[in-house]
């Protein structure tokens, strides 16, 4: 059967392909968010905003991205993957252009909303579609690869943060994130839509459509489908709604992953929305804070690296547990640093094993779910995680308006890294190289 012989495949042209084009959509993603963090120490300045305007502003996309993920989750399981994606695509770059000619900053809150939805929405879809495609022993490689272009993404950030906006302003710098508006014909034409959840909507002529094209772009004999068996595969349906994640059978994963999501995320962007920032207050300047950051995003490629070996090695639950833990003892020594040695090495290692972490919580969660419900369950543990994200750069804002001194303020993030380090070694269901029809 095709989904035997797609789960048994040697990792080939095809899904190298399909990395890349999903992963450059990652890559713009990246771009968009790490270039607001990088321009907030500019609009600070050009618009005298206070700290809670600031916190506000990286909240915002936040909030759009809470309520993408889950609205994206739930209706790429009803109307395909591949259409979501397009979709979502197409209206955070539009948004981001729309950004470059913010005239105030009421209408730059309202365009940071929009894109958040259409980020929010794309990147638990495209995890899921990826999930759908990798063969079943590399999996989790391919998933943290894909996660990988996050840095490039960051690095592209960082780039246009040091050479664009010193020198041409912040306009220009967002102008760029309009480039997803326009790769999204590529997507169209370039990705396929998910096998498995044509099988679940018994798209039989569509299905064997894109069987074709997968054994044309593979080179590899493949079955096609037959009535029958779609109906065979759809004898026990399972409903698509938040009650079924929370039914006695999912309750205990959905539980872990959103207390997860929510930590990493909260961690997340709390610290690195005002990275920027928080070196410029140490008494960097601007172009120095950006030295900084350029040198802690390239230390999250061997973190991706590292955690693509480890995750198909160890297990899903061990690496992420460890980078977690990780993270949270890095992020501690990072707000105590009294040096640059000690600031520049402790970002060094926040950065690796933070990002090490993403690249495997976004293999994880596709994992715990059956096809039925994989973008509904991904997208509310993705939003459910952006409510954290949501509450960190305003919480950072009132608690340095507050005059609390950065230290105090890491304590709280390494804190939280170390919890949620613990609530996935302890609750955490192991789906190394496990078929995803065997996922219950």
């Amino acid at each position: 059967m095709i989904i035997d012989e797609l789960n048994a495949m040697k990792p080939n042209r095809f899904h190298y392909k399909l990395l890349l084009i999903a992963g450059l959509g990652w890559a713009f993603d990246a771009m968009d968010t790490g270039i607001i963090s990088f321009i907030m120490p500019v609009l600070t300045k050009e618009w005298h905003l206070t700290s809670t305007e600031i916190g506000m502003l990286g909240s915002i996309g936040l909030l759009g991205m809470a309520i993408g993920a889950i609205l994206a989750g739930a209706l790429a399981d009803h109307i395909g993957r591949k259409k979501i994606i397009t979709w979502t695509m197409l209206l955070y770059g539009i948004a981001t252009a729309l950004s470059a000619l913010a005239p105030n900053y009421e209408f730059l809150l309202f365009c940071r909303l929009l894109v958040g939805l259409g980020l929010g929405g794309e990147l638990p879809v495209v995890a899921t579609l990826i999930t759908e495609y990798s063969p079943q022993n590399s999996r989790g490689r391919f998933m943290v690869m894909l996660e990988s272009f996050w840095a490039i993404g960051w690095l592209l950030a960082a780039l246009i943060a040091y050479l664009v906006i010193p020198l041409y302003g912040w306009r220009i710098g967002l102008a760029v994130g309009a480039l997803p508006a326009l790769y999204t014909g590529v997507i169209r034409a370039h990705m396929p839509e998910s096998l498995r959840y044509l099988m679940k909507q018994q798209k039989l002529a569509e299905l064997n459509e894109t069987i074709s094209q997968l054994e044309r772009a593979t080179a590899v004999p493949l079955t096609r489908c037959t009535k029958q068996e779609l109906k065979a595969l759809n004898t026990q349906p399972i409903n698509s709604n938040l009650s079924t994640l929370w039914s006695k059978q999912y309750a205990l994963r959905t539980a872990m992953l959103w207390i997860t999501w929510f930590g990493i995320i909260f961690s997340y962007y709390g610290i690195f929305m005002w990275l920027p920032s928080l070196i410029y207050q140490q008494g960097f300047t601007i172009v120095k804070s950006f030295e900084y950051l350029l040198i802690m995003t390239v230390a999250q490629f061997p973190g991706y690296i590292s955690a693509a070996y480890l995750v198909d090695k160890i297990g899903r639950r061990y690496t992420l547990s460890l980078y977690l833990l990780c993270s949270g003892i890095s992020s501690y020594f990072f707000g105590h640093a009294t040096s640059e040695t000690v600031l520049l090495t402790s970002g060094i290692f926040m950065s690796f094993f933070n990002l090490g972490a993403w690249g495997v919580i976004y293999t994880y969660t596709p994992e715990l779910y059956p096809t039925e419900i994989r973008g509904l369950g991904s997208g509310w543990a993705a939003g459910i995680g952006r409510i954290g994200g949501i509450i960190a750069p305003i919480l950072v804002g009132f608690l340095l308006s507050q005059q609390l001194h950065m230290d105090s303020i890491f304590y709280l993030f390494a804190s939280v890294f170390v919890l949620i380090s613990i609530v996935v070694l302890c609750f955490g269901k192991e789906s190394k190289q496990q078929a995803l029809e065997s996922i219950k």
